[in-house]
């Protein structure tokens, strides 16, 4: 086990998207926007309400594929025939967080996938009597099901936030189709009898939405106000990240979705106890209750000015039993890592691939 490898961001200055992306294309062409589906479609999906709740990715449109109780829209660059690496984004954010990891991949060989969850972008559900459930083991299934229907087996997982909790569970519960991981803040599976127990006053704090969500008020605050909201988290999270209006405007066209709202609503009440999940998914939180190991190969990062709530690397190493390498991002790097230093995680999903 290693511990403690700074990366300084001031060190590798960041190359504009421009380039990223030209060097890939230049690399592999077309291949990266090869169709891997019948199901997959040229043009991106319209929401209810007719227009499109994505903004336009900088791989060409959005790809669809059904994959369990989702309609689900995603990304794709690299060769389709390379080695599998699926980014998983966190809240309230999407899959521009990747926008810039991504051709770094795909420029070493990865066929790289950027799925919207459910509540984001084009991503929906296929019948409307489904449940609009939030809770950890529906997303992480989700991923499962993703990995399902376009017929991967194993796949490198990276994520953060919601993101990096959804990969953590699909490490712990099938590991089998994960050859790697890479996980923003580490060890982020949890239970419902875990979110019971008090925290000190400034940890409480910090999770103020939470508490705000448990409330009618707080739901209909949220549903009124999204994009200022989720606006006021980035800059909480991430408080040395100078983001400009374009950046955070182009992600948050992904909260448009329609279920995104009881999406969001729904996980924070879970976590709290105040609502219950759905029986299918109740065999897989009695295990991840368990506080399940990862023994899959794993580089967990932090970045040194997360303003988000997140647990100490020290507190979480001993849940990863199989080769593991902790890494703390430096320069001011907050919540949303792989936006804020794509150079650092692109780097660590092909190192955690090589451990």
């Amino acid at each position: 086990m290693k511990m403690a490898l700074q990366h300084d961001k001031t060190a590798e200055p960041r190359r504009r998207l421009v380039g990223y992306t030209m060097l890939a294309f230049s690399l592999f062409g077309a291949l990266g926007m090869a169709h891997v589906q019948a199901a997959a479609t040229a043009q991106p999906a319209q929401s209810s309400a007719g227009s499109t709740s994505a903004a336009a990715s900088p791989f060409g449109p959005l790809k669809h594929v059904n994959a369990g109780l989702l309609d689900v829209a995603y990304a794709e660059t690299g060769p389709a025939d390379g080695p599998v690496v699926i980014l998983l984004h966190g809240w309230p954010y999407d899959i521009h967080s990747y926008d810039e990891v991504a051709p770094l991949l795909a420029a070493k060989g990865y066929r790289v996938l950027m799925p919207y969850a459910r509540g984001y972008g084009d991503t929906h559900f296929l019948s409307a009597k489904t449940l609009r459930n939030g809770q950890p083991a529906a997303l992480a299934s989700d991923v499962i099901d993703f990995m399902d229907a376009l017929k991967i087996k194993q796949a490198v997982l990276g994520g953060y936030d919601w993101g990096a909790r959804s990969a953590d569970i699909v490490s712990a519960l099938w590991p089998e189709r994960v050859k790697a991981l890479v996980s923003v803040s580490g060890y982020l599976i949890g239970n419902q009898a875990a979110g019971q127990n008090p925290l000190p006053p400034k940890a409480e704090l910090q999770w103020w939405y939470q508490f705000y969500f448990a409330t009618d008020r707080g739901r209909a605050g949220y549903e009124k106000n999204t994009h200022d909201f989720a606006k006021l988290i980035w800059q909480l999270a991430s408080p040395k990240w100078a983001f400009d209006d374009a950046t955070f405007d182009r992600s948050a066209k992904a909260l448009a979705n329609p279920d995104h709202v009881d999406i969001t609503v729904f996980n924070y009440r879970w976590r709290l106890g105040l609502v219950q999940g759905e029986s299918q998914y109740e065999a897989l939180e009695q295990k991840l209750a368990t506080a399940p190991s990862i023994s899959v190969p794993t580089i967990t990062l932090e970045g040194d000015a997360n303003g988000a709530p997140h647990p100490a690397p020290e507190d979480y190493a001993k849940r990863f039993t199989g080769k593991y390498e902790f890494r703390l991002i430096s320069g001011g790097i907050g919540h949303n890592l792989p936006q804020e230093d794509p150079q650092a995680f692109a780097k660590a999903v092909i190192d955690a691939d090589h451990l």
